[in-house]
């Protein structure tokens, strides 16, 4: 079992990784940051995904599905944007996140190493 020091120095291990956290969504504060830019401020970021968990999430029971978000892909002109929701019983309410630069990441095995991440996270 990974703890959330381990986790995110695992997100940053990714070809490309620009910045990691693992943030609460009911808050939209980070739990745990590392790395980031000058161009990303990963306090910002972290509130603004959540906006966009609570949308997915308002707009999913809206429509009646009885559906969980997997991942969340934002797809910028240099970034790629990762938001895994985490479903474990003491993890419920946080999402991972990490932004990859768009030339060095590679996209399909970002989403699979969140997944391992997800699974292997005590919080």
């Amino acid at each position: 079992m990974a703890d959330l020091e381990v986790a995110l120095k695992d997100l940053m291990m990714l070809d490309g990784a620009i910045g990691a956290a693992v943030v609460d969504y009911n808050s939209g504060m980070p739990l745990g940051v590392l790395g980031g830019s000058k161009s990303l401020d990963l306090e910002i970021a972290a509130a603004g995904n959540t906006e966009v968990v609570r949308a997915k999430l308002r707009t999913i029971e809206q429509l009646g599905l009885n559906e969980e978000i997997e991942d969340v892909l934002i797809t910028l002109n240099s970034q790629y944007h990762l938001v895994r929701p985490l479903h474990g019983r003491r993890s419920r309410g946080l999402f991972l996140y990490v932004a990859l630069d768009r030339t060095r990441g590679n996209l399909a095995l970002a989403r699979h190493r969140l997944r391992d991440i997800e699974e292997n996270l005590e919080i």
